[in-house]
């Protein structure tokens, strides 16, 4: 009995852990096998450099934080960052936007119960009325929803051969670093499938 309860346990524990995983969506090329790669360089895109000014100097530390995410789960795979002759290029972009999300609850009614007089015994009599479903009240509220994108570029042809995305909503204006953990895991991830 006692390991049934701890079979259980163990089973719900990894199911709440397997649903509250991040999903991560992937575009690649079938043609290219994947297990020769094993170095890679940064790229600084001409959109960089034109708007590298006062405004995005202030999100250095977050692109910091996701460059050094990348570079350490790239690393745990067996990945080695070079400046020459890399197998591919990596490029990042984090896109923040404004959404509408709609929250729908369900409305039930408010139970009740009415006392009836009953004059052959002479009592008064309780007659329970249960709640009813009434049906939804959706509210529409916007929320900030980040998108992580991190794109590899084959090294000789500068084609694309690999593109992995998450989305999630976020708590305030910027990334956090755990939400930058999270979503740079997931991604990360997906390079072995």
């Amino acid at each position: 009995m006692k390991t049934m309860k701890w079979t259980a346990t163990l089973l719900s524990a990894i199911f709440l852990l397997i649903s509250c995983s991040r999903t991560a969506y992937v575009q690649k090329d079938s043609d290219v096998d994947f297990s020769k790669i094993k170095t890679y360089s940064w790229v600084r895109t001409q959109a960089d450099k034109e708007t590298a000014n006062a405004s995005t100097r202030n999100d250095d530390l977050t692109n910091r934080k996701i460059r050094q995410s990348i570079d350490r789960n790239l690393a745990e795979k067996g990945w080695k960052e070079v400046k020459n002759n890399p197998d591919v290029y990596l490029v990042y972009d984090v896109m923040i936007e404004k959404e509408n999300k709609i929250d729908r609850n369900a409305v039930y009614s408010q139970s009740f119960t009415r006392w009836f007089f009953n004059p052959a015994s002479r009592r008064w009599v309780p007659v329970f009325y249960p709640s009813r479903f009434l049906g939804f009240d959706e509210n529409t509220r916007t929320v900030n929803e980040g998108t992580l994108t991190l794109t590899m570029m084959d090294a000789d042809t500068d084609k694309t051969i690999w593109q992995g995305w998450t989305t999630s909503e976020l708590n305030g204006r910027k990334l956090s670093d755990k939400q930058i953990d999270s979503k740079v895991k997931a991604i990360v991830k997906k390079l072995e499938e």
